[in-house]
């Protein structure tokens, strides 16, 4: 490792030891979880971002072959307050740091991560790069517009199962909520974010799940039409970026919050039981609650660390969504059970035929 910095699009400049010796650049973001650090970076929500963890030191049980939840890792940097380089777990074949610099991605360690975090909260999420040494000037800040079409797959790929046959719509997928679906035995249709109504057709789902991904969800405007009319025709669960753009779909607005949701310890109300759950969450944009009006979707969850929407249904519809991620992976697995809930949604639509309008 030799000396390497974090540089901020407000100027600020945090020193610590860069390990890879690659320069990168991204939305910086903090996440407050203490553990899962491995499915942490391994989620494609984060691509094109760079993570700073609030726990003080990370890779105590280093990195294995079972935790990722995807193949490749799309996030663009990690900064850390220590690192731990030699991990002790049965599991573990690597340190995080070499986990991370053999897909060459850097990662910034002995930062004072408090003051960064804190500086985060007053000032929001910036863009930031990271450097070996501090640039005369940093005002080019030229990022993707939407990280979805780099982590989406490109072919459809199918699951076997013997239950409902549902299509994960992929925007960034978790491989949990793959495996979420296959533990209630269901046979599962990965399809492409740009999948069209007419390959739906093809397909006859019994059920769609929109799953999570990367960025701005208005950036993602030129499939509203397609999401609106397969949320109409089938069953459908959002998650996190799915559930955005569920209501986006149906005519409602979002909009980027200060410095995001990225945890695993994030209380929802269920509106319904007044039942309190601990979610994981990861995301940088809300639901405005008012523009639900006349959309013909309610909240089910509120947030009630800031009384955001967490969750919606549709009065019409067979929709319902939530912001947190039930599938976990990291964190608490209080809301499971959601997964059921949507294959009794299923259920209950039976063996009707549907049909496009």
């Amino acid at each position: 490792m030799g000396k390497g910095y974090l540089v901020l699009e407000n100027g600020a400049v945090f020193e610590g030891e860069l390990a890879g010796d690659i320069e990168a650049s991204g939305e910086v973001v903090f996440n407050t979880s203490m553990t899962g650090y491995q499915e942490i970076v391994s989620d494609p929500s984060y691509a094109g971002q760079i993570i700073v963890f609030c726990y003080p030191q990370i890779g105590n049980y280093g990195i294995n072959h079972l935790d990722s939840e995807s193949e490749h890792l799309h996030l663009h940097g990690v900064v850390t307050g220590e690192q731990c380089e030699t991990p002790s777990h049965y599991l573990s074949n690597s340190s995080f740091s070499k986990g991370l610099t053999e897909h060459g991605i850097p990662s910034l360690t002995n930062v004072d991560t408090r003051a960064l975090v804190k500086m985060l909260r007053d000032h929001g999420t910036m863009k930031g790069k990271l450097v070996p040494e501090v640039p005369a000037e940093h005002n080019n800040w030229n990022f993707e517009k939407s990280y979805v079409p780099f982590v989406s797959v490109k072919e459809i790929k199918h699951y076997p199962g013997k239950g409902p046959h549902i299509v994960l719509m992929d925007f960034g997928y978790k491989k949990s909520i793959l495996t979420s679906l296959q533990s209630l035995e269901c046979a599962v249709t990965v399809v492409p974010f740009n999948t069209t109504v007419d390959n739906f057709v093809d397909i006859q789902p019994d059920g769609v799940v929109l799953s999570n991904g990367p960025g701005d969800p208005e950036a993602l405007s030129p499939y509203y039409d397609t999401i609106r009319v397969i949320s109409e025709t089938y069953p459908v669960f959002g998650i996190c970026l799915g559930h955005q753009l569920l209501a986006l779909a149906h005519g409602a607005t979002t909009r980027k919050l200060t410095f995001g949701h990225r945890g695993s310890n994030h209380p929802v109300k269920h509106l319904e039981t007044g039942k309190v759950y601990i979610t994981s969450q990861n995301h940088g944009y809300e639901v405005v609650r008012e523009s639900l009006e006349n959309t013909g979707l309610s909240p089910t969850f509120i947030n009630l660390n800031d009384k955001t929407v967490e969750g919606l249904k549709h009065h019409k519809y067979d929709i319902q969504s939530v912001q947190f991620h039930p599938e976990a992976h990291a964190g608490p697995a209080d809301t499971a059970f959601l997964f059921k809930t949507f294959m009794q949604q299923i259920t209950r639509t039976g063996d009707q035929h549907y049909a496009f309008t």
